[in-house]
């Protein structure tokens, strides 16, 4: 009851707190109640109402897809538009939500929401924090002769100190235009 409006659960994160048949009953209940609502099969979520809208908010795609990788312990990150996306690099509202993740490869779908997630090898995402990934991933997807000074710069934006630190760290293994522009966001060296 405490969490925030819009968070996504699965029945995994209270296993904790009660037994499975504890755990399931009462997330049952809270839907049948209006407070949970059920996206997927063993994925809820505490619906988020919008004054404006006069209407509750559609759950977050990538709220879910982090819930779905926790349940199944999955490492993944945004790939492709998802993440120009997140770091608001594009503005274009992607039709498919692309995740790679060291799971299998799997789609899930809920009202006009789709989900992807790719497998990858382990080296790719494992052991790399989320913003890492992301960035990594969005670099990929933009190329090097599209990765401008404004882009750099929007990146840069989002990246606190310890972020920064953390690229630094864990992209050496990323391809060599891509980490050389890591190195740039990061280290503040003259964005050209």
């Amino acid at each position: 009851m405490s969490a925030e409006d819009g968070s996504v659960f699965t029945a995994s994160d209270f296993a904790d707190i009660a037994d499975t048949t504890t755990v399931r009953q009462s997330l049952k209940r809270m839907t049948e109640s209006g407070t949970l609502r059920r996206i997927l099969n063993g994925i809820y979520e505490k619906p988020k109402y919008s004054a404006l809208l006069e209407e509750y908010v559609a759950a977050d795609p990538d709220a879910v897809a982090k819930a779905l990788a926790r349940s199944y312990h999955w490492t993944i990150a945004p790939c492709g538009n998802t993440a120009l996306n997140l770091l608001g690099v594009s503005t274009q509202v992607t039709a498919v939500w692309s995740y790679i993740s060291d799971g299998p490869y799997r789609t899930y779908e809920w009202n006009s929401t789709k989900l992807e997630f790719k497998h990858r090898t382990n080296k790719e995402i494992t052991g790399l924090s989320y913003m890492t990934s992301l960035i990594i991933q969005a670099l990929k997807t933009l190329g090097k002769s599209n990765v401008t000074s404004e882009i750099k710069q929007i990146l840069a934006d989002r990246l606190t100190e310890k972020d920064k630190k953390a690229c630094l760290k864990e992209a050496t293994e990323a391809t060599d235009w891509v980490y050389d522009t890591i190195r740039q966001i990061c280290e503040g060296e003259k964005i050209q």
